[in-house]
């Protein structure tokens, strides 16, 4: 995906977005930087990082990704706290997806974790 602009919608280069979070060079700083990485995660299709920055608390034993489900865009649309001194944040945003010919939209507050210097998503409340 070089030189291409980043799924998460932040309008930059996917190489200096979100993809030195994917391979793990970089790790996201905030909250959001999760939640960008994370969509971006699954518009490219990589389960491991999903799971990866997942909560051990909250984490799915194994997750499949839906085969021709095609996200098509993410916004969001407020953050509290999740800053960088933060230990604790939520991002709400809404993601647009497409399956089967059939247009998705899923809108959620999420609620994030710092432990270690690492953030983590916590679980979801779905509006």
């Amino acid at each position: 995906m070089p030189d291409s602009t980043c799924p998460c919608g932040s309008g930059r280069p996917f190489d200096d977005c979100c993809d030195p979070h994917l391979s793990g060079r970089t790790i996201p700083p905030t909250a959001e930087a999760l939640m960008r990485s994370r969509y971006s995660a699954f518009a490219t299709g990589q389960a491991d990082y999903l799971l990866a920055t997942w909560h051990p608390t909250t984490r799915p034993a194994t997750l499949t990704l839906e085969p021709g489900l095609r996200w098509l865009g993410l916004k969001i649309l407020g953050t509290e706290a999740g800053g960088e001194g933060d230990q604790e944040g939520w991002v709400t945003f809404v993601a647009r997806s497409k399956f089967q010919g059939r247009a998705q939209r899923l809108q959620e507050r999420s609620r994030f974790v710092r432990e270690h210097g690492r953030w983590f998503y916590v679980d979801g409340e779905l509006s």
